[in-house]
């Protein structure tokens, strides 16, 4: 009667006790008790099988998150846009009221959007201090890609300390123009 209710015994095999089951309440009482936990136990299984799935998914879920959030910070290549950031004569960076660009220490490659006006041709690209030090300098080639001029140069940052510098950029033999930029 059991295999009968959790459908294990089918239907051919179980029809010499379906007439005495049609028949016999005490038997039909008992047949429908194994029915009911037969369905209460395939749903728990069913629950069970869908939270761990569920979890399952989370967790994977969380793990690309988690992944991709990683791959964000730790990218080598920094992009710089200074298009809207040109200095009027005798004004500074920081008169200008923009905001400090920043770059992170694991940066080896830079790419810069160059001002507007700027010219292709080869650039100087500089860390520099208050007190005029220069712990970093780089160059590299200003060209023209869909109508923004790009200088990209190759850097490494690790031995920069964190902090507020100003980032020269120049043509060669020409004064530096300066953007306040803090390095984390």
């Amino acid at each position: 009667m059991k295999g009968i209710a959790q459908g294990r015994v089918s239907l051919p095999e179980a029809e010499p006790w379906l007439d005495h089951l049609g028949s016999c309440s005490p038997c039909f009482q008992e047949f429908k008790e194994f029915r009911r936990q037969s369905v209460i136990q395939r749903r728990r299984v069913l629950t069970w099988a869908a939270a761990s799935a569920a979890a399952l998914l989370l967790a994977v879920g969380g793990w690309l998150w988690v992944r991709t959030q990683h791959s964000v910070e730790t990218t080598d290549t920094a992009v710089l846009d200074l298009r809207e950031r040109s200095v009027v004569r005798g004004q500074s960076q920081s008169e200008t009221g923009q905001a400090v660009l920043e770059i992170p220490r694991s940066a080896k490659h830079l790419v810069l959007e160059l001002p507007i006006g700027s010219k292709e041709g080869p650039y100087d690209v500089g860390l520099l201090t208050d007190t005029g030090d220069q712990p970093l300098r780089a160059t590299g080639m200003a060209e023209l890609h869909d109508h923004i001029m790009g200088l990209r140069v190759d850097v490494d940052l690790r031995g920069i300390r964190p902090g507020e510098y100003s980032l020269g950029v120049r043509q060669p033999s020409l004064e530096w123009t300066r953007y306040p930029i803090r390095v984390f």
